[in-house]
């Protein structure tokens, strides 16, 4: 049976044509994450920015704390992204709720936990991973996604 040459992309986005057999020496693990913000808007640039990284399986984007008490629980996702000003049981009030419970790691994207802010550390405090200024989700999504994928290799924990 001939061989066909195949279109091989790296990471870096380099092509080139290949027509030999294929050893898989490394597989990056895909993590999974669910956005929770009530902005479609900010929803979509997070998928975005997790969808260039490419290492990354959206489980949903919740508008909602409740929306996302469901897919958490049904997916168990990886890590969790959570803006602080949601309607209904705010940011804040669901980090009092996870506190204590098994649940994945949850860094806070808000425009108010900007560095150094009281809102940031106070999610610290409640039990986030991390804080992330919701302004700088397109000039620094390189280090967002460091932050995610260190995140990602916490292990579940109750606190």
């Amino acid at each position: 049976m001939p061989l066909r040459a195949k279109v091989c992309v790296s990471s870096a986005g380099q092509k080139w044509n290949w027509s030999g057999p294929v050893k898989v020496t490394h597989v990056m693990k895909r993590h999974s994450v669910l956005v929770i913000d009530d902005s479609l808007t900010i929803r979509g640039i997070i998928e975005s920015v997790l969808e260039k990284d490419g290492t990354w399986e959206l489980i949903g984007p919740a508008s909602d704390i409740e929306h996302a008490r469901t897919l958490i629980r049904e997916r168990r996702p990886d890590v969790i992204t959570l803006d602080l000003a949601m309607p209904g049981t705010g940011g804040l009030a669901f980090l009092d709720e996870l506190n204590g419970r098994d649940h994945p790691p949850v860094v806070v994207l808000s425009s108010s936990t900007r560095d150094d802010s009281e809102e940031s550390a106070e999610a610290k405090r409640k039990g986030a991973f991390a804080c992330f200024d919701k302004a700088r989700l397109v000039t620094e999504a390189a280090k967002l996604m460091r932050v995610l994928h260190k995140a990602a290799g916490q292990t579940r924990h109750a606190a």
